[in-house]
């Protein structure tokens, strides 16, 4: 979930709202599996929107809005805290919102709204508008402050009732999130009928456990060992590491079959945990998906580099056919790594 701070001047009373927020909703996400991520505009510091293109066709030259891309896309959810200027919301949020484009669609959208007669509400009014438009699907429950009664030396004031607002948002936006999920995969042409892709989501992140494990039982045999990561990895180890990875899910009539992650280091582009299930192996999806991660390599990229168990024999055939050859420089005696010259 992604927690946007929407304001950006000085003297701001936005972040101390952000963190009540969290506070009061902290303890129910953590039951719910749910990693926050607080995106302070003002820290962020977007120029006024300077892509060529249109955000649709999701091609950036910029690197400011690569990033902002690859944040927002991680979300499943959105929190926006916003003030009211003039009965409108802030530029630095209507800003943020044009930058992109697919990376909002069929996401739900909470509000906390603060502000003085109105409490921020016609600044909701008016990004409802906007967010709407970008195929979000603002949620009924909200929170909405007056900050002469909500506030006291900068402050949000304690109440059992306003914190239950709170996790009302919460408890709305997973309800929604969950219920869209199928949503936010994309259609697409692969090797067989059925597939959708998607940047993986919290709510695929047990799945994906399982599968991961599913795949990784027939490495340990063919390396003949238990001792794999892959085996070893725990849901709340694996929600850490999407902090620098980029994950993938492939779905086929709605069943999670597939899954890639990925990550740059320096001019690399490092591909790891490709995992197809077993039952759907051998038609086509493990090299269809490696193309694609493949594809979303950041420019300047020189070379891609993954690794697999020394005796994997048919990862290793799958990748040769891909173009890969192998490196003299892998980390252990059982592994293996292979690289691959990226498209110029």
């Amino acid at each position: 979930m992604l927690v946007i701070v929407a304001s950006a001047r000085p003297g701001r009373i936005g972040p101390a709202i952000t963190d009540w927020f969290v506070r009061a909703t902290s303890a129910e996400a953590v039951r719910s599996g749910v990693v926050v991520d607080i995106a302070d505009l003002a820290e962020i510091g977007l120029p006024l929107f300077d892509e060529p293109d249109h955000p649709s066709g999701g091609v950036y030259v910029h690197e400011h809005t690569r990033a902002w891309s690859r944040r927002v896309a991680a979300a499943d959810a959105f929190v926006i805290v916003t003030p009211e200027y003039n009965y409108g919301m802030p530029a630095v949020l209507k800003n943020a919102l044009d930058f992109l484009y697919r990376e909002w669609a069929w996401k739900p959208v909470g509000f906390v709204s603060y502000g003085n007669t109105s409490a921020g509400t016609r600044s909701v009014q008016m990004a409802k508008q906007v967010v709407t438009t970008l195929k979000m699907m603002p949620i009924g429950a909200t929170v909405a402050l007056r900050l002469a009664d909500s506030t006291q030396d900068g402050q949000v004031l304690e109440s059992a009732e306003r914190d239950e607002s709170a996790r009302g948002v919460l408890r709305e936006l997973l309800r929604v999130a969950r219920a869209t999920r199928s949503l936010r995969y994309d259609d697409v042409r692969g090797p067989v009928d059925g597939l959708s892709l998607a940047v993986a989501q919290a709510d695929d992140l047990p799945e994906l456990l399982v599968l991961q494990r599913c795949c990784w039982v027939q490495e340990a045999i063919a390396n003949d060992t238990l001792d794999l990561a892959p085996l070893r990895e725990t849901l709340d180890e694996l929600r850490a590491s999407t902090s620098d990875w980029r994950l993938w899910c492939v779905r086929r009539h709605g069943r999670l079959v597939a899954a890639v992650r990925a990550r740059a280091h320096g001019s690399e582009w490092l591909i790891g945990r490709l995992m197809v299930a077993p039952d759907q192996a051998g038609n086509g999806i493990g090299s269809w998906l490696l193309s694609h991660v493949e594809g979303q390599a950041p420019a300047g990229t020189t070379h891609h580099a993954l690794f697999t168990g020394r005796r994997s024999t048919r990862n290793i055939e799958l990748y040769t056919r891909a173009g890969y050859v192998l490196a003299g420089d892998a980390p252990d005696e059982d592994s293996v790594r292979l690289t691959k010259n990226a498209r110029r």
